[in-house]
This record gives C-alpha cells, structure tokens and sequence, in this order.
C-alpha cells in the first residue's frame, strides 16, 4: 500500500501530495512546476505567444530622427530601365519550363548564353538524365564509384596505441564522508547510518571507482537515498548537499564523497482518525492501530499499525475487512500530521457451512472433520488458516484454498453467515520412499515403502513396507486412516513377518497389531500426544538355555495391550533447542503358550534442552525400564530390554550391555599363529530392568555443527534397576543441517573397556541422538 502524506506550504492550507511505495520510500514531495509552452504558429483567431499587439493608432509615438533622407536614398539606388533590360518586362517562365530547363541543365545539356555551367560531373551520379529532383552536386570521384561486391568487401583492425593484452583496469579510490547526520541518528529508533550503509551505491563500490563520473553518480544515488531514509523516519524536509573533496597531487590524489546532511524539523502526529463503522467490541480498530499522538511519523510503524489492524479484523468477525488509503496531512509551520485511515468493515460475521469444489480428494464432510470451528461461531481468520494447514498436511493436494464467501444471511445479534468455500486440487495420491542408516552392531538397514495415501478415501492409506539389512529382513502391510473421525487421530492396523540376527538373539515374528494415536506432525508438533492398541505375537527364537548349558530354540506366543502418553514442550520434533519432553510406555502382555502368563513392560524417557547461545546447545537425556511379573527365562528374548547402540549408550555394540554369556568360539584355531579372531563369544542375554543417561554439548556453525556427548546405561537382571556397575561412553559427532532435520555420525569408544567391547563404534543416521 503506497505511503501518501500531504504538505500545506507555509502560511496557506492547500495540501501539497507526497507519496511513496514503501516504508524507506516515504517521503520527498516533487515539486511541479509547469512550463510556458510558446509557439510562432498559432492557429487562425488565437494569438501567438510571439505576437506583439500594434500601438493604438492615436498613441503618442516618440520621434526618431532618420538615418538616411529620402533624397539621399533615392540618389543611391538606381532606376530599373526596361529598355535596358527587357527581361524585366517579360513574362514569368512556367513551372514546366523551368523544371525541363533545369532538367537539361542536370542532364549535361549546353548552357544558353549567359547560363552558368552546372556544378560536377555534367552526367548525373545515377545515369538517369531525368529525375523530379536533381542528384546532389558531384565533387568526390570516390562518391560516383560502384560499392565492390559483399565477398570483397575487407575490414582492416584498427590500430590502438595500447597493448590489447593489457588488460589492467584503472580504478579510482575514494572515501565516504556523512556529516550532519548524528543528531538525527541519535534521535531516531533504529541507526540511519546503518540502512544508509547497506543501501549506499557509494559504500557498495568499496571505495573504488573507475573515474569521477562513476562516483559523481553514485553521490547523486546516495543523495536521494539519505533523503528517503530521513523522510522514512519522520524528516520529511531533509535536505543533502554533495561535493567531492580532492587533496594531493598526482599518484597521492585522495578523493573524498561528501554529503552534508541537513535533517529539518521531525514531524510527529498531532491527531489519529479513523474513518470506519461501528464495531464489536467499539474500540477494536483503535486498539489495534498501535500509533499515538505526539510520536514521530515513522514509515515502518504506521505500516506495522495497519498490518495489524488489517490481522486483527478478520480475527475479531470481520472477514471482509478492507483496510483504505491513508492520509498524512502535514503542517509545515507546525511539524505536526493529522493521520486520516479509511477502513472498510464489512458484515460482521460467524461460521457457516462448509462448501467445496474442484477435483475433489474428499468431500465436504470429511473437510468439516479437520475444522476446529462449529457453524454458528464467530468467524476467526486464525481457524480458516488452521484448516488451511491440515489440508496441507494431508499430503492429497497439488493446490487448496479456504476462502470466507459473503452470503447476507442473517445469524443473529447483527451479525451474517459466511459460507466457507475450499478449492481442491487432488494430487498423486501414490508415494515411494526410503531410509538408510548404519551402526555398529546393527550393521546396515535399507527400508522403502510404497504408499496409497487415499485408496480408501477419505484418508485411507495402503502402506507395503520391506526392510533389508545386515541383520534384519522382513515385510509387512498397513492399513491407516488418518483423521478418523477426529481431528489428528489416526487408526491402524499392520501385518508384518520379520527375521531378526543379532548377537543376542535370532527370531522369526509375526504380528498383527491395530492402534489408535493421536501423534505430532510435521506441521504440527502437540503438547500433548497418546496411544493405544492390542498386538498378538508369535515368535520363534533362539535362547540360550542354562539347563543344557547350549542355545535352544522355543517358539513365544504373546498377548497384549499398548498404552502411551507423552508430553512434548520441545520447540522442534528432529533439533529441538529449548523445552522438555516426557513419554511413557505401558504394555501389559500375556504368554500364551504353557498357559496364561500376565505381565507388564514399562518403561518412561525423558530429555531436555537448553541453549545459552544461538549457537551452543545443552541436551540432556534419562531413560529407566522394567519388566514385572514373568522370568527371565520365561520372557521371549525380543521382549527383554537391552541397551548399547546409536539410539541408547554410544561406544557399545547393540544391545552388548547387561547380562552375558561367554563361550568358547568354535573358529578359533589356537594353534594357528596368524589367527586373529577372538578364543570367546559374548552373547547378551537382555535382563528386566534398565537405565540410561545421555549428555551433549551441540555446536552449531551455518549448516554443519560439532557434538560431544557423554552415554552412561546398564541392563539389570532383576525387575528393578539399582544403578549399579554403570557403564559410560564418550564421543564426537558431525552434523549437517538440511530442511527436514539433521544428518548424523557419530563416533564413540567405551570408556574402561572390557574383554569382547569394540574399541570404537560409528552411528549414521538421520536427526539427533535424542
């Protein structure tokens, strides 16, 4: 919206415009000053600006004394004798006979007598005898020549005195002075010096030019540029002059640009109008327009002031809310301004149905399922850019809009309904993705997914997954529909077949499992976030069985029930730099097989964040975890807790700390000088309790960023953890920062390591630890 201020001139009251487009435009008044157009050639009946009206005829004329009698002119200019010379009494030749005399002429003819010999070549320069108008004189041969043909036409280089191959630029140096600016730059709210500095043609130039001119211009531009950003903060009559300092000689010649700055008087509002109707609550315009009298008319606040007044209407009812040109009518005399804003209301209004057109991905219903609002409320600007958002984050549109719509009917206390009209445009509804990492331990896992975001609409998605590792193999099948029934609330059910091989176990699982949720998004991140479900498990796995001293297989046929909840104060899901998050997991199961056997897994995190600098993150993370009401024995060994690994204590293989197992390794050769592979094999056995603790100090640079950590954690036998025989590791990361979260890698060693520890290990993954 252009900046308009009007400038009585002193001592009257008519309004002189001042206008500008934006807030550093603000200000200078052009002054127009119109021009006497003047013209010999005025039109029959008017009078030209040339024209001398004649003396009246009874005038009194001063006499003038000649300068040469009558007698003495007639003396000197002889009479015209026709008998001398009858030419004088012949007839006018005709215009024919002039031009085919003058043809003849041209044409090389004789001359008559006493006819003067024609100027050049006697044959016209084109050879053409006749021509309406004559060729131009001829005294240049080169000029009469034929042009030689195009293939023969030779172009010779001009020869420069300089050396082509040099290419040396001669550049002038030259220094900026501002005078006159610091009572005004002390005055105002932010430093005029510093926008004169970032927008300056003459500090961009870096103090080199390549001749006067160039910097002559550049004052010009930086003239005009201190006055918009004076009259941008109220200085409306600044003035600037410029010159150009030299001082030395020759090669010692120092040039300094000077611009003398005379700021004026600073205007300030002498009173505030608000040209609008009627509103509810009476004073929500003037709430809003945060300006007051007797402040300084500054561009950038008055803009901000109708911002908000333009934000706050369609958030109190107003949807169709205009906000007017303003007016700033300024008294030079004074140094006061009467702003004038004209604002257009419009019906007060509340929420009505919910209309949509387009190429559908879901109707109107299911739309009415992501609103937050009922029909019937007042209207909120903040609510329709809610829904806006939740179709976004559907996945389902190339394009949607959610737009008030005026109907003029009544809904009572004075107010109207408004329609509100979604525009879809679906989408490709299909999506393949994929995810890498690696870990010690863990070795390699590629995932992809392919997904069918809307096959059973409104929201319904087929998900086929596949996991491919070093130690992990397996598929699975998931139906979800999310916003089901409810804003957020998404329900699922999967089907998945899994090999696992790890050091502490090898497993074959099936298991189905339907759940309820309502999770963050990556739009929007909950305070508050819950979960529950059932699952049903069955599992064949290896286990190492202390009776026969030996491993054995048994098959597990689990039970059970999924309840969490968690709290998130965090200020992001993947690099959260301040808050707090706690989340708790509850799974009351049963073993199935040998009869029924109840128990409960548990198990609460937390983390929190603090950065002292934008540029320095302090993290912190606590984990504990038991299991009530079973043996170990008894428990399937995927169902026990176990920790070490990229997501629990850094520098230990997965799942090495706790409770273990030592054997002898078969492919140990003793007798072979070169073997190098371990005499043992160390295989965890996972316990009924556990806990962790994890501190970083994270460092962030542009899009990279350094992280030191310190992990500590075990895995304990009995149901309770006792924080006994803790085990720490140490290490640095390197992080890159990309749009959708940080990539990490991570390297740790174990701290008072132990016979079968790694002596390091790497993680690669994608956001942070914790």
């Amino acid at each position: 919206m252009p900046f308009a201020v009007e400038t009585p001139p002193r001592g009257k009251r008519a309004p002189a415009r001042r206008s500008a487009s934006s807030a550093l435009a603000l200000a200078m008044a052009l002054v127009a000053v119109p021009a006497v157009a003047q013209s010999t050639d005025a039109p029959v009946g008017q009078t030209s600006a040339l024209d001398v009206p004649a003396p009246p005829a009874d005038a009194n004329l001063p006499q003038v004394e000649p300068v040469i009698s009558d007698e003495e002119f007639d003396e000197t200019v002889p009479e015209l004798d026709p008998s001398n010379d009858p030419a004088l009494d012949a007839p006018l030749e005709s215009i024919e006979d002039f031009e085919r005399r003058v043809a003849q002429e041209q044409a090389g003819a004789a001359p008559a007598e006493g006819q003067d010999v024609p100027l050049g070549d006697p044959t016209l320069a084109d050879g053409d005898a006749v021509e309406e108008i004559g060729d131009a004189p001829i005294r240049d041969a080169e000029l009469a020549a034929p042009l030689p043909p195009l293939d023969q036409f030779n172009v010779e280089p001009v020869e420069f005195a300089q050396d082509a191959t040099d290419t040396e630029t001669t550049e002038i140096a030259y220094s900026v002075r501002v005078n006159g600016l610091d009572a005004a730059d002390a005055e105002a709210a932010t430093s005029l010096r510093d926008q004169f500095d970032n927008l300056s043609a003459l500090e961009d130039g870096d103090g080199k030019a390549a001749n006067v001119a160039q910097i002559t211009a550049r004052l010009t531009e930086d003239s005009a540029l201190m006055q918009r950003i004076l009259a941008s903060e109220g200085w409306y009559e600044a003035r600037a002059a410029t010159q150009i300092d030299r001082t030395g000689e020759g090669d010692g010649l120092s040039l300094t640009a000077v611009i003398d700055v005379l700021p004026g008087p600073r205007y300030s509002f002498s009173d505030i109008v608000i040209d609008a109707d009627p509103t509810e609550p009476p004073d929500l315009i003037r709430k809003n327009l945060v300006l007051k009298t007797g402040d300084p008319i500054v561009a950038a606040r008055v803009q901000g002031a109708e911002a908000n007044v333009a934000v706050a209407l369609p958030e109190n009812g107003y949807p169709f809310a205009e906000i007017g040109q303003r007016d700033i009518l300024l008294d030079q005399e004074t140094g006061d301004g009467v702003y004038t804003l004209p604002v257009t209301t419009g019906p007060r209004s509340r929420f009505g149905e919910i209309q949509t057109t387009g190429d559908l991905a879901f109707d109107a219903e299911h739309v009415g399922v992501l609103a937050r609002f009922e029909q019937g409320e007042l209207y909120d600007s903040r609510m329709v850019d809610d829904l806006r958002q939740a179709l976004v984050a559907t996945g389902l549109f190339n394009t949607v809009s959610v737009l008030p719509q005026q109907t003029g009917e009544p809904a009572g206390e004075g107010t109207e309904y408004a329609t509100i009209l979604v525009e879809q445009e679906a989408g490709p509804p299909r999506t393949l993705a994929g995810s890498a990492g690696f870990g010690t331990g863990q070795g390699f896992r590629i995932e992809g997914s392919w997904t069918h975001r809307n096959l059973f609409p409104p929201e319904g998605a087929l998900i086929g997954r596949g996991v491919v590792g070093t130690q992990e193999q397996g598929a699975g099948v998931t139906f979800r529909r999310s916003n089901a029934g409810q804003r957020d609330r998404t329900f699922q059910a999967t089907a998945e077949a899994l090999h696992s091989n790890y050091d502490a176990y090898e497993a074959f699982t099936g298991r189905l499992s339907a759940l309820i949720s309502y999770d963050s998004t990556n739009i929007w991140q909950k305070p508050f976030t819950y979960a529950y479900g059932v699952q049903l498990i069955g599992t064949n796995e290896q286990d190492y069985d202390f009776a026969l001293q030996d491993f054995s297989r048994r098959t597990f046929f689990i039970g059970g029930l999924i309840g969490q909840a968690g709290i998130d104060r965090t200020n992001s899901l993947l690099d959260a730099t301040e808050g707090f998050k706690i989340t708790a997991i509850i799974e009351p199961e049963g073993s199935l097989q040998d009869g029924f056997t109840p128990y409960v897994r548990a198990r609460l995190d937390g983390s929190a964040y603090f950065s002292p600098t934008d540029a320095i993150t302090l993290a912190g993370r606590v984990r504990v975890g038991t299991i009530q009401g079973i043996e170990r024995f008894d428990l399937a060994p995927s169902r026990r807790f176990y920790a070490g690994g990229g997501g629990s204590v850094r520098g230990f293989g997965y799942q090495q700390l706790g409770p273990r197992v030592v054997l002898d390794n078969p492919d140990f050769d003793p007798d072979d000088p070169d073997e190098s592979a371990d005499p043992f094999i160390y295989r965890p056995l996972g316990g009924r309790s556990l806990n962790e603790a994890a501190a970083e100090v994270r460092y962030r640079f542009g899009n990279f960023g350094v992280v030191g950590f310190v992990d500590a954690g075990q895995v304990y036998e009995d149901t309770l953890p006792d924080f006994s025989d803790l085990r720490f590791g140490a290490g640095i990361g390197g992080r890159y920062y990309t749009n959708f979260g940080p990539l990490r890698i991570d390297l740790a060693m174990p701290l008072d390591r132990r016979p079968g520890e790694s002596k390091f290990a790497v993680y690669v993954s994608i956001g942070q630890a914790f």
